[in-house]
């Protein structure tokens, strides 16, 4: 134990950074490993030489194709012998940090740097305009992989609309809606409401990649860009992952940073961490307007994470802010105190990275005083994670605790045909126009007793379009007949 009763072996995070460009002409700027190397060049700075001292770099997994990010970054900073580590997509972003925490109080590493970034926008500014980029490319193999255990969509998911994000959201906000009693019109308007505050936050703190905030009535009257894409969703409910942004953690042992001779006012303590890697579709999910892997989370990090000064949510749509708010115990906050940055939506959301933005704001925040949560979340609200940082460390050292368990889980039948009752449901739309409605039915159970199996039938009848828009369709009967609905 330390002269201050900290023990040496403690984790401890001491440097966090972030880079990004908002180009102005097509082919401009750097590419997402330039942009990595300067996010950890800004991370690093106050730290000495400790970086020198880091032995493994992670990854988590862009849009981009490279091999190795980890070792090209090891390498740009001459990081002799450091392990190379690629997270796949579908393991969680807190999975990385926690990792990097357990490894360094068990003393198996003394430093960690934990990296990620996308340049999608730029890439994105070059097809469209013809322009060539060349750009460095990490090739090779990592010295490690993580890959997640299962799959994040069911089969019939995949085969019937269902595979898209904002339709899966889409079906989780209906559920969220019919469990609390409200009407679609205005759970769309609070919907809107609780992203309009995101929105102003982002721009209010200079990150907002409209350059401004967003009204209520602008979410709720999609014109130009902002189109429909599933009800009731516009584009700009959406995480917005065509961004050029990246972002460093460098954690090390509290030992270690003492001996770089890191100010104190730089250490942030990660007090608590849980993660539930338990996978269960959408389509068979008993309630999909709740989620017992976020209650498990909150019950693990404790009264803590409602106590917290400093909130950043998984913000990918707003039917996971939602879930989160309630099984977290955070009904009580405003809305602009779920975030710091004003969520992906608005500040951006770099496929697979934004945790580690989320993680970097919030530990500035904590340095000037005040604990902080950050959440994570994989697929949708399909894997689940949360941790608490502190200027000060836990009493009883820092603890990582897996909440994996069994859930149930009802079965799927893409063949039932028969009378079922939806589950939730979305009209998804294409150009602008609703094109198909999309419903998780349940069907009857033997003997006609509760937890019948599901399935995901559609529809394209004009009458069914516009009602499922206007009208509450959760709950309601209907008739299914393979892959199509009808109402009974």
């Amino acid at each position: 134990m330390g002269l201050d009763g900290i023990d040496p072996r403690t984790p401890v995070l001491v440097g966090v950074g972030v880079a990004d460009q908002r180009l102005a002409e097509a082919g401009a700027g750097v590419g997402e490993l330039e942009l990595m190397a300067r996010a950890v060049e800004d991370a690093a700075e106050g730290l000495g030489g400790l970086l020198g001292a880091v032995r493994r770099v992670l990854v988590p997994r862009g849009t981009w194709r490279h091999g190795d990010p980890g070792r090209w970054v090891a390498e740009r900073f001459k990081l002799v012998d450091a392990h190379s580590t690629l997270a796949e997509l579908g393991v969680l972003q807190q999975s990385l940090l926690t990792r990097a925490s357990v490894d360094i109080a068990a003393g198996r590493v003394d430093a960690v740097l934990v990296v990620g970034g996308e340049a999608a926008h730029r890439r994105l500014r070059a097809r469209i305009a013809g322009v060539e980029v060349a750009d460095p490319v990490a090739d090779g193999v990592p010295d490690t992989v993580w890959a997640p255990g299962a799959d994040i969509l069911a089969r019939v998911e995949i085969d019937r609309h269902l595979a898209v994000p904002a339709r899966q959201y889409a079906v989780l906000e209906s559920a969220i809606g019919a469990a609390r009693g409200v009407s679609p019109a205005r759970d769309a308007r609070e919907i809107a409401a609780l992203y309009a505050q995101f929105a102003a936050v982002a721009a209010e703190g200079g990150r907002s990649i409209r350059g401004r905030a967003v009204s209520e009535d602008e979410l709720l009257a999609p014109v130009g860009r902002n189109a429909w894409l599933a009800s009731p969703y516009t584009k700009w409910h959406c995480s917005q992952m065509n961004v050029d942004q990246a972002a460093a953690l460098v954690l090390c042992s509290v030992e270690t940073a003492r001996r770089f001779g890191v100010a104190r006012e730089r250490w942030v303590f990660p007090t608590v961490a849980a993660e539930s890697n338990t996978m269960v579709p959408l389509v068979a999910r008993p309630d999909p307007a709740r989620s017992p892997g976020f209650a498990a989370v909150g019950v693990a990090l404790g009264p803590g994470a409602a106590d917290a000064a400093h909130v950043d949510l998984y913000s990918c749509f707003p039917a996971a802010v939602r879930i989160q708010r309630r099984e977290l115990g955070l009904t009580g906050r405003a809305d602009r105190e779920l975030t710091t940055t004003g969520g992906m939506a608005f500040a951006g959301g770099p496929l697979n990275t934004y945790a580690l933005h989320a993680t970097v704001e919030v530990a500035r925040r904590v340095r000037e005083g005040g604990d902080g949560l950050v959440t994570s979340v994989s697929g949708m609200v399909t894997k689940q994670a949360g941790a608490l940082w502190s200027a000060r460390p836990a009493a009883g050292g820092f603890r990582a605790v897996d909440v994996s368990a069994e859930l149930p889980a009802r079965p799927v039948d893409p063949d039932y045909a028969g009378p079922a009752r939806v589950v939730g449901c979305t009209v998804a739309f294409d150009g602008g126009e609703p094109a198909v409605a999309i419903a998780v039915v349940e069907g009857e159970s033997e003997g006609g007793a509760g937890g019948g199996v599901r399935s995901v039938a559609s529809s394209t009848d004009a009458d069914v379009l516009a009602s499922m828009r206007t009208d509450a369709w959760v709950g309601r009967a209907v008739r299914v007949a393979g892959a199509a609905f009808e109402p009974a």
